[in-house]
C-alpha cells in the first residue's frame, strides 16, 4: 500500500482550526492565498506518494552502508533526493532572498508530515536541513549566509547538527570538541561526535555540519561552549566546492529503525584539524544551537504525527481486507475484522490521535508565524510565549503517541504484524526513535515545568487554559449529546490541568523532586487536554456547517464522532493523571538505590 496525504483533513484544519485566513494577511505572508496553498499540497501530496513513499520499505531492507569512509545511501535516494531540491521543497519557509518560497510555517508543516509519512528514514535529511538554515538565518555572519544559504535552500547541499559526543549525552557541559583560533578568522576543530543524522551521504554536493565545540580559553559548562561552520569541502571564494575538509566518518550505527538514514561517528581533526568558522559570538554556541533544536524539536513532533497516519493506514486498509471470525450480532460466514467491536475501537483510537495531534501542531505553526509577522508587538509576544509553551508537547506528546499507534497497527494486523514482510513493524520500529532524539521525553518535561510553566508562574499555560474554557462554553451553548459529552471531559480536563499547574507553581522550590517526578504525566497531561480542545473546536465547526448544510454531510458527522471518541476514551484520562502527578510523588521516589 502507498502513501495516501490526508487533504481534505489537512486542510480543514488548516482553514477552520490554525486560521489560514488570518495567517495569509500577515506582513510577508500574503502568498499563501487558499488556491496557493491547496496547489502547493496537492503537488506535495504527489511527490511524496510517488516519489518518496515507494522507497520506504525498500529502504528498511536494503539500508544505507559505510565503505572506506563513504556511505552509500539506500537505493533511489539520491535520485529522490535531487527531484526533492529542484522542485524546491526545502525551501518552502525559507526566505526568497536566498531561492525559498517565503511561504508561512503553517504552510510548511503539512508538507513536513507528508514527507515523514512517505518516508521517515528519508525526510530526516530536510530535517537537519531546515534547521542548519534556521540557526545560520539567526545567528550567521552575512558572509556565512552568502556562501551556505541558498546552497542549503535548494537542496545541493545539507546540514548536520553535532552535539552528542562519547561522554556527552544530553549533559552538553561534557562536550570536550577543541577550537583552535588561526588568527584568520578560522579556527581549526578536534572531536569526535556521534549519532549524526546524515554525517555522511552521496545525495548532495556538500555537508555543512554545524559542531559545538570549545575554544582554549573558555569556561567550563555551558556558558563555555561555541558553534561552528564546518563544511565537508570547503567552499571556494565562488560558492563552488572545494578542497576536503578534515572530518571523516569513521562508522555509522547498525540501529532499530530509521536503517535507511545513515547515523554517523564523526571524526574531525585527525589530519591537522578541521577548519571552521565561528557563528556569532563565543561562548554562545548553546544559545543558538537551541535554535536549530527548537526547530527540530517541532519537526520531530511531526513525525510522531506522520508515522502514526501512516500506520493507521496501513491498519484500516488490513481491516477492510482481513477476513476472520464472525460478527458478534450472527452473520452467515465470516466477515472482515472491522467489524470486531475491539478492532474498531483501537482504529478509533489512533485515528483520535492523530488528528488532534495534527490539530495541535497545525495551530501551534501557526501562532509562530503570528509571533514572527503580526504588525503588533503585543500579539507577537502572546503567540511566541504560546509557541515556546506548545512546542514541548507537540514535541513529546505526539511522539509517545506515534510509538503506541504504530504499535496498535501491528496489534490489529495480529501475527501478521510481527513479520516485516507486512511492513506493520517497520513503522513500529522507526518510531521508537522518535520519543529519544532532539531531547528525551523526559527533557521536554523537565523544559515543560521548568522554563515553560513555573518561570512565569503559570500565567502563560492558565492564558491557555482560558481559551479552552473559552471553547467549553461554546460547547455548552448546544443541546446536542455528542457536544454535551464533549463539554464535560473538557472542563474536567480543563480542571485538572489548572490543578496541576497551580501544583507545580506551589511546590517547585518547597519539593523540587517532587515535581519533577511528574513532569512527564504533566506533558502527556498537556498533550490530551489541548489535544481534547482541538478536537472540540474541530466538532463544534463540524456541527456549524451541518446545521447549514455547508460540505460534506459525511466527513463533519465523522469528525464530531472522532471528536467525541476522543473526549470520551481519551481526554477521560486527565483526571488519572492528575492524581498521579499531585498524590503520586512520594511513590516516586521512596525507593532507596539498594532496594531496586
Amino acid at each position: 500500500m502507498s502513501y495516501v496525504a490526508p487533504l481534505k483533513d489537512m486542510l480543514f484544519v488548516m482553514n477552520e482550526l490554525a486560521g489560514l485566513s488570518t495567517v495569509s494577511q500577515l506582513p510577508g505572508c500574503e502568498d499563501a492565498t487558499p488556491e496557493t496553498v491547496e496547489a502547493v499540497l496537492q503537488e506535495n501530496a504527489r511527490f511524496c506518494s510517488e516519489v518518496v513513499a515507494p522507497l520506504n520499505f525498500t529502504g528498511d531492507q536494503e539500508p544505507s552502508t559505510w565503505r572506506d569512509g563513504n556511505v552509500i545511501t539506500s537505493k533511489g535516494f539520491k535520485e529522490a533526493f535531487k527531484a526533492f531540491g529542484e522542485a524546491g521543497w526545502q525551501g518552502v519557509q525559507h526566505p526568497v532572498d536566498f531561492g525559498g518560497q517565503g511561504l508561512p510555517k503553517l504552510v510548511a508543516t503539512p508538507c513536513i508530515e507528508m514527507l515523514n509519512s512517505a518516508n521517515l528514514s528519508f525526510a530526516l535529511c530536510p530535517l537537519l536541513t531546515d534547521g542548519a538554515i534556521e540557526a545560520l538565518m539567526t545567528a550567521g555572519s552575512d558572509q556565512q549566509k552568502e556562501i551556505y544559504l541558498a546552497n542549503l535552500i535548494s537542496g545541493k547541499w545539507t546540514g548536520t547538527m553535532n552535539l552528542t559526543e562519547p561522554q556527552a549525552g544530553s549533559d552538553l557541559a561534557m562536550v570536550r570538541t577543541r577550537a583552535v583560533p588561526q588568527g584568520d578568522g578560522t579556527y581549526k576543530i578536534s572531536g569526535t561526535k556521534i549519532f549524526i543524522t546524515y554525517g555522511e551521504h552521496d545525495m548532495a554536493e556538500n555537508i555543512v555540519h554545524l559542531v559545538l565545540a570549545r575554544t582554549p580559553d573558555a569556561p567550563e559548562g555551558v556558558k563555555g561552549i561555541s558553534l561552528f561552520v564546518v563544511p565537508k569541502f570547503l567552499p571556494n571564494a565562488d560558492g563552488s566546492v572545494g578542497q576536503r575538509n578534515d572530518v571523516q566518518c569513521v562508522s555509522i550505527e547498525h540501529k532499530l529503525g530509521i536503517k535507511a538514514s545513515p547515523t554517523a561517528v564523526l571524526q574531525f581533526g585527525d589530519h591537522g584539524g578541521a577548519i571552521g568558522t565561528l557563528i556569532g559570538e563565543e561562548n554562545r554556541g548553546l544559545e543558538y544551537m537551541f535554535i536549530m533544536m527548537n526547530a527540530a524539536r517541532f519537526a520531530v513532533g511531526m513525525q510522531g504525527l506522520a508515522v502514526a497516519e501512516r500506520a493507521y493506514q496501513k491498519a484500516v486498509q488490513y481491516a477492510k481486507e482481513r477476513v476472520q471470525s464472525r460478527d458478534l450480532a450472527g452473520s452467515p460466514g465470516p466477515v472482515t475484522i472491522i467489524h470486531q467491536p475491539d478492532v474498531r475501537r483501537m482504529l478509533m483510537s489512533m485515528r483520535a490521535q492523530i488528528e488532534a495531534a495534527r490539530a495541535l501542531s497545525y495551530v501551534t505553526a501557526a501562532a509562530s508565524d503570528a509571533a514572527h509577522h503580526h504588525s503588533d508587538q503585543a500579539t507577537r509576544k502572546v503567540n511566541q510565549a504560546f509557541y515556546e509553551y506548545m512546542v514541548p508537547v507537540v514535541k513529546g506528546w505526539s511522539t509517545e503517541m506515534g510509538i503506541e499507534v504504530a504499535s496498535t497497527g501491528v496489534q490489529i494486523h495480529g501475527g501478521m504484524g510481527y513479520i516485516e514482510e507486512t511492513g506493520a513493524a517497520q513503522y513500529y520500529r522507526d518510531a521508537r526513535i522518535l520519543t529519544i532524539y532532539e531531547g528525551t521525553t523526559a527533557i521536554q518535561a523537565n523544559d515543560f515545568v521548568g522554563r515553560k510553566t513555573a518561570r512565569d508562574g503559570g500565567a502563560t499555560a492558565k492564558a491557555v487554559i482560558a481559551q479552552v474554557r473559552q471553547t467549553g462554553a461554546e460547547l455548552a451553548a448546544h443541546e446536542n449529546s455528542d457536544l454535551a459529552a464533549i463539554h464535560r471531559q473538557l472542563i474536567a480536563g480543563s480542571a485538572a490541568l489548572e490543578e496541576v499547574v497551580d501544583y507545580i507553581v506551589g511546590n517547585i522550590k518547597s519539593d523540587i523532586k517532587g515535581v519533577f517526578a511528574g513532569s512527564v504525566p504533566y506533558l502527556k497531561l498537556a498533550g490530551i487536554v489541548l489535544g481534547g480542545w482541538q478536537m472540540a473546536r474541530a466538532a463544534l465547526v463540524a456541527q456549524r456547517k451541518l446545521d447549514a448544510q455547508e460540505g460534506d454531510a459525511a466527513f463533519y458527522q465523522a469528525k464530531i464522532v472522532t471528536a467525541r471518541f476522543f473526549a470520551d476514551q481519551i481526554l477521560s484520562q486527565a483526571t488519572a493523571y492528575r492524581s498521579a502527578i499531585v498524590a503520586g510523588a512520594a511513590s516516586v521516589l521512596a525507593l532507596s538505590e539498594e532496594q531496586f
